[in-house]
């Protein structure tokens, strides 16, 4: 059984996370451990940045992973919101401080309350693994 091997299936190329992380060595830890679990990752810096991504027509985006607080005009939850807005059955998962706003991350996120930091990768893998079961048991 290898890392990207679960009850829930396996994880295929074609799933992409979209990690947005301004701390550097958060987010690139986070990224590394998806990439070695079989995922394709993207990065972002801020919520802009993540936004420039998502209005890229030519990518396909699976779950969005997303810091609850962001230098910038925009959050976490502020990105969630536009997520929900523009791009309309994709999953967000907000890492943070849960105790801030847990009932607001209910709101936007699907998934509803956010992980707490610091976090393990593997609860991090588990949860996009459930909400990419869930969006494929759908269709």
């Amino acid at each position: 059984m290898t890392a990207s091997d679960t009850h829930l299936g396996t994880v295929t190329a074609s799933e992409t996370v979209l990690v947005v992380e301004d701390e550097v060595l958060i987010r690139m830890v986070i990224s590394a451990y998806l990439r070695d679990c079989g995922y394709q990752v993207i990065e972002a810096v801020n919520a802009e940045e993540a936004i420039a991504v998502l209005q890229q027509t030519d990518l396909t985006i699976d779950v969005v992973l997303s810091d609850l607080e962001m230098p910038g005009s925009m959050d976490g939850f502020g990105l969630s919101q536009w997520v929900r807005e523009h791009r309309k059955g994709l999953h967000v998962i907000l890492i943070g401080n849960p105790a801030r706003a847990a009932d607001v991350a209910a709101e936007l996120c699907d998934s509803g309350p956010t992980l707490s930091k610091p976090y393990e990768p593997k609860l991090v893998v588990d949860r996009i693994r459930r909400l990419l079961a869930e969006r494929a048991s759908r269709k």
